[in-house]
């Protein structure tokens, strides 16, 4: 243990700090989205109890988006800061860690693992990308409704495919943003953004981004479905993108059909100074 002794005798141990990264999912059901909300529960809030009640000192977590009420993650990344005195047995061993939170966390809330990363590592503006997959159905199923928003009429998806490239030509996405939102900008990199059919009457979309919007993809799917309606064509979604107005584009879908799939980051945020003070990639 690293310590000095002031003139009056006394003792002094230094603390460090170190940050983690927590991989996790959840079934968003339950909650009213990611981020703490004043008059309902949320996975933020469920999980920064679990996070104090082992390392006996209060956490605060930031999550690399805010998924809305009843919005699922399938990865989801978040990070936290513990203090511990200058002693490697006071270090968290990431594999206890996990193993205990998922002891002690609901059910519906998961840890894939915990990993040591770098002092300056943020789950959110260290992201490189984010994919988000909306799934569609379209015959009665007990195993779907829950997690897949159920149509009952067939959709044109070679032409919901035409006008999703469109957002490929395009940075600014306020016709797809929630309104009176406090973001800074609406710009976004569109990276992919598809649909597959997964079986028959089952397809799925998948749009990656730098970014996103509050309830931008959920917004993006209801004015693909008016394409796949025939009420909207690819050339009127290219006119709801330019303009820039909320009014335009179509309703929002059901949140239990979204899932947060994956979170990419560069290898900087893996970089961790070590004992001797070299920096040590625990990347992989």
């Amino acid at each position: 243990m690293t310590c000095s002794r002031n003139n009056l005798g006394f003792v002094k141990v230094f603390r460090r700090m170190q940050r983690y990264f927590l991989y996790l999912a959840y079934d968003g059901t339950s909650y009213h989205g990611w981020q703490i909300q004043p008059n309902g529960i949320s996975v933020q809030e469920v999980l920064q109890k679990a996070l104090a009640t082992l390392l006996r000192q209060p956490v605060y977590i930031t999550g690399a988006g805010r998924t809305d009420t009843g919005v699922h993650a399938r990865m989801m990344v978040a990070h936290f800061d513990f203090e511990y005195a200058d002693d490697p047995v006071r270090r968290i061993d990431g594999r206890w860690l996990t193993d205990k939170l998922n002891r002690l966390l609901p059910p519906d809330i998961s840890i894939y693992k915990t990993v040591p990363v770098a002092a300056d590592a943020h789950a959110r503006f260290d992201a490189l990308s984010r994919t988000y997959h909306y799934y569609l159905h379209f015959g009665k199923s007990p195993f779907l409704r829950a997690y897949s928003c159920r149509l009952y009429q067939m959709l044109d998806f070679g032409k919901m495919n035409e006008a999703a490239a469109a957002l490929f030509d395009y940075t600014d996405f306020t016709s797809f943003s929630k309104v009176n939102t406090d973001t800074k900008t609406n710009n976004c990199r569109i990276m992919q953004a598809r649909w597959t059919e997964l079986a028959p009457g089952e397809w799925r979309f998948e749009i990656q981004a730098d970014r996103f919007l509050r309830n931008m993809v959920r917004a993006i799917v209801g004015t693909l479905v008016e394409v796949g309606r025939g009420k909207l064509t690819p050339e009127g979604f290219r006119a709801v993108i330019e303009g820039k107005d909320r009014c335009r584009a179509g309703e929002s879908m059901p949140g239990n059909a979204l899932f947060l799939v994956d979170v990419a980051y560069p290898d900087k945020c893996f970089m961790v100074e070590s004992r001797n003070g070299k920096e040590k990639d625990i990347c992989g």
